[in-house]
Order: structure tokens, then C-alpha cells, then sequence
């Protein structure tokens, strides 16, 4: 990614704007891997306005401070994956020739600390933001889906319920007539003859 600065005669949209599209877009590039919520290094970058060189620069000389919680490369087969879903360049031709990082919430702000530039602090923010909003979004789908089966269950339970005083009522309702035989003396049929 190339930092253009602006044509002449262009200007970028307020900073306002910029911070809600950013908001937008950050819940966007939040994703699962290994069972984390992460964010690849070319989607900070890009958030963060610094070419991923130089993010994976800073990361690699500020070693330390991301440990493996904070920051991992991904696998072959991972990036295979994401490749056939993102569509991006093959090897070769103009892509990506290293595998790339994934941050977590903690390692996203601390690649903030490290680049030091304005908009990487600024941006922080929003990421940070970005991450606790799916955190609750997905506690929140947990505790719906907790709920629904409970509901389901107890569907369950007055269904069969329900059930069963239908068939008692239409028990009474239509008795089954049994064939009794009468008590007493019953005379042979009359002959006639």
C-alpha cells in the first residue's frame, strides 16, 4: 500500500467522516482464526495509514512487546484460505511473497505504540471500539441462542402436554361402544312353519 498525499485542487473528507467509515469498515476486517478475533497486518495497515512493510518492520524490530497472544504469522494452508476468499494476486505476479500477521485486540494497539504516527494512535481507538462491539455481539448471540433452546424445551414439554388432554378429551367425548352381552335368558328365534 502507497501513503498518496492528495491531488492538487483535492481534499480528504473531514476527520469525522473518515472515523465513522473507519468504525465501519474495522468491524468488517475482524476476523476468527484459531479461534481468536484477529485482524490481518494489511488491514491495519491500511487503517492505521502505513504501508505493511513498515508495520511488519516495526513489529518485527519491537519483538517483545508481541508475544504470542498478541500477534502470530499465519499458516500456508491459512492463508490459502483466506486467499480463495479475499481473491487476492497469486504468488508471482505482484502478491505477497511472506505470510502474512494477524493481530489481536492487544497486539492491534500495541502496533499503534510502536508505529507512533497520529493516525495509528487515532485509529486505535476505533480497532479497540471494533473489538469490544463483536465481543458483546457474540455474548449476545450466546445468551439469544440460550434462550431459544430453553423456549424450545419448554415448547416441548406443553406440547405433549396439550396433547395428551386433547386425547382424553376426545376419549370422552366419543366412547368406544364394546359389545356386551346381555345378562339373562335370551328365547330362541320363533319358527315358523
Amino acid at each position: 500500500m502507497q501513503v498518496r498525499s492528495p491531488k492538487p485542487g483535492q481534499t480528504r473528507p473531514p476527520l469525522a467522516i473518515r472515523r465513522r467509515a473507519a468504525a465501519v469498515s474495522i468491524d468488517l476486517r475482524i476476523l476468527i482464526l484459531r479461534h481468536q478475533r484477529v485482524i490481518l497486518d494489511t488491514a491495519l495497515a491500511e487503517l492505521y495509514d502505513v504501508p505493511v512493510k513498515r508495520l511488519n518492520e516495526q513489529t518485527k524490530r519491537n519483538r517483545k512487546r508481541f508475544p504470542a497472544d498478541f500477534m502470530f504469522q499465519l499458516t500456508a494452508r491459512e492463508n490459502k484460505s483466506l486467499r480463495s476468499q479475499f481473491a487476492t494476486s497469486k504468488m508471482g505476479r505482484g502478491g505477497r511473497r511472506s505470510l502474512p500477521y494477524a493481530f489481536t485486540e492487544h497486539g492491534a494497539i500495541m502496533a499503534a505504540t510502536v508505529l507512533n504516527s497520529e493516525q495509528a494512535v487515532e485509529m486505535s481507538v476505533f480497532v479497540v471500539r471494533a473489538f469490544v462491539r463483536l465481543r458483546q455481539m457474540l455474548a449476545a448471540n450466546k445468551e439469544l441462542a440460550a434462550r431459544l433452546e430453553e423456549l424450545e424445551t419448554h415448547m416441548e414439554t406443553h406440547d405433549g402436554a396439550i396433547q395428551e388432554i386433547f386425547d382424553v378429551i376426545n376419549r370422552l367425548m366419543n366412547p368406544h361402544r364394546s359389545r356386551r352381552s346381555k345378562i339373562g335368558f335370551a328365547l330362541p328365534p320363533a319358527r315358523t312353519g
